[in-house]
């Protein structure tokens, strides 16, 4: 018998015969996909915080694949690229940001999905409860709204006269907006004007800061979405040659020169999200997860910037200060 007949030949044996009791079949590769409104330069510490995360849980490398998607623009491109991470059948999708999950809810009730980065899901009628979410959706929210009044007392620590804050929001971002509206209400009650700086484009960041000027009363809050992060190096440079003192939502930003950060530890978000991830696939359901609220912050100054700007940095937030970059 030649070589190919015979294994053929052994190849019909061993379908027709019952494998025997010590063989195991090959473990199945679980799929996890990812829909985010950052870029993938953003989401790199991101991902490698949720690998490492599900690696120290037991899955080791080859058992699972993940496959990240992007959308930066309106809800059409959303609903797009969530139909077509769901046509890869994934076991289970992690959404970054209110546009991304409200996309992937409006395609499937079926798929588990882990959600970061969704502020006020109730609110926003994503979910029905914190505590028993629907039937396919669970995650972490992002900012408990009160948290907004560090960030005034941080900048009326830095420069008591400011008088202005431009607000920066993204009014497509549905989870964005409703924060928005909290800040907007918080900062009378800290002495300032708040001004509305809506965007939707680059070209409305660039628009936003030239109406509102300079000058020593003024000062800027960043609100977190897409757009803003992947282009913040553009927005960081056109603040701080103002000469204005910001705050913004993501240690990135500091990284990048901006003067400080004050919000999630996204790194550790994401390792919690993992943790969430390995829970359903071992046959967790998402009803029985209930969705947390953020419990760890960063706070990251930028001594270099804060120097090129003049500013005389209080010794309280310096001494509450998670790292300095000098």
């Amino acid at each position: 018998m030649r070589r190919r007949e015979f294994i053929l030949a052994l190849g019909g044996v061993a379908v027709a015969l019952p494998l025997p009791a010590y063989a195991q079949q090959p473990e199945r590769i679980r799929r996890i996909g990812m829909l985010t409104e950052f870029s993938e330069a953003q989401m790199q510490p991101l991902v490698a915080a949720f690998r490492q995360q599900l690696q120290q849980l037991g899955w080791r490398d080859g058992s699972f694949t993940i496959d990240l998607r992007f959308a930066i623009a309106d809800a059409a491109q959303f609903a797009a690229m969530a139909a077509a991470l769901i046509a890869t059948s994934p076991d289970i999708i992690i959404a970054l940001g209110s546009r991304a999950l409200r996309a992937l809810k409006e395609e499937t009730q079926a798929i588990p999905v882990v959600f970061t980065l969704v502020a006020d899901p109730v609110a926003q009628g994503l979910v029905q409860s914190l505590a028993k979410p629907d039937a396919n959706l669970t995650g972490l929210t992002n900012y408990e709204f009160s948290f907004a009044g560090k960030w005034f007392e941080a900048l009326k620590e830095i420069e008591p006269h400011i008088a202005r804050v431009l607000l920066m929001v993204n009014p497509q971002n549905s989870g964005t907006l409703a924060l928005s509206k909290f800040v907007e209400k918080l900062g009378p009650s800290y002495g300032v004007e708040m001004v509305d700086g809506q965007v939707r484009t680059v070209v409305d960041i660039e628009t936003a800061l030239d109406v509102f000027g300079a000058g020593p009363d003024r000062a800027v809050i960043v609100l977190p979405d897409g757009l803003v992060v992947n282009n913040r190096a553009m927005l960081i440079e056109r603040i701080n040659r103002a000469r204005i003192p910001a705050i913004y939502p993501f240690r990135s930003f500091a990284d990048s020169g901006g003067l400080l950060s004050w919000g999630l530890d996204f790194v550790d978000v994401y390792r919690q999200a993992a943790v969430y991830a390995h829970r359903l696939l071992n046959g967790a359901k998402p009803g029985e997860l209930p969705i947390q609220a953020p419990n760890k912050f960063q706070l990251v100054i930028n001594m270099k910037t804060a120097k090129a700007l003049g500013l005389t940095m209080p010794s309280m937030l310096l001494a509450a200060a998670d790292e300095v970059i000098e």
